[in-house]
């Protein structure tokens, strides 16, 4: 069977593989970068959707990924190896403990920035950016990991708050795939910013989504996409996260 070629490409059957019950959802496929957007039946053709730097794809089923590439967890696996190279290795596991331990309301950066995206010490241009407007994020590897992932929260919260607006849709739940629904913290923390609900998983989205549209080619299942998604949420254990009330 011949699927998309490109991880980029594949992600159109990553979007078939939301485990979505309803259709008013957000996508994020969260990875080394990130893929945030809403699926819909028409393309946005607006001026203002062009400048907001949106892109309307072709998705499984005729159906539109209007959708924008955000920041990922790139910035934290640099971060990890600029650290590992300077002999401090902490278990990411240990470090997501200790971020999610500190308070809410630290400093942030744009995770979109152009700025973080060659190799190079990660830590240091990630701190030289929060001085930049007056701010003090400490040398400590807790803290970098926070202000992190706040910030892909935060660059999540805005990318779905634009599609609602420009697509003039409603989002009720977002669905968080790839690699980055593993990500606890960031999941709790997409909660927290976009105020919704959101579901993790599955993590292995392209792959599950290609194997069920070839499987459909072939016979070996039927449906739409409601089929498809159905199937998926039979599959993998999914984690839900709420925002905490205050």
């Amino acid at each position: 069977m011949a699927v998309g070629s490109h991880d980029t490409a594949s992600a159109a059957s990553a979007v078939a593989a939301v485990p979505a019950e309803q259709d008013n959802f957000a996508y994020i496929s969260s990875g080394t970068w990130s893929l945030v957007g809403v699926e819909l039946k028409h393309p946005v053709l607006a001026e203002a959707s062009r400048a907001a730097n949106f892109t309307n794809e072709r998705g499984v089923d005729g159906t539109i990924r209007y959708l924008r590439n955000v920041g990922g967890l790139w910035l934290l696996s640099e971060c990890q190896r600029t650290w590992a190279a300077e002999g401090y290795k902490t278990e990411l596991g240990e470090l997501l403990d200790a971020a999610a331990a500190l308070p809410p309301g630290g400093p942030q950066i744009n995770a979109d920035d152009s700025y973080f995206i060659a190799p190079d010490n990660m830590p240091q241009r990630i701190r030289a950016a929060v001085r930049n407007p007056g701010a003090v994020l400490p040398d400590q590897p807790a803290a970098i990991v926070r202000c992190i992932l706040d910030s892909l929260a935060a660059g999540y919260a805005r990318t779905i708050a634009d599609a609602e607006r420009l697509a003039d849709t409603k989002v009720d739940v977002v669905h968080i795939v790839g690699g980055g629904s593993q990500n606890r913290l960031l999941c709790q923390l997409t909660a927290e910013a976009t105020g919704k609900r959101v579901v993790a998983g599955p993590v292995e989205a392209t792959a599950m989504g290609n194997v069920l549209v070839q499987g459909r080619a072939a016979g070996a299942i039927s449906g739409g996409l409601r089929e498809l998604r159905a199937a998926v949420r039979s599959s993998p254990p999914l984690e839900s996260y709420q925002a905490a009330l205050v």
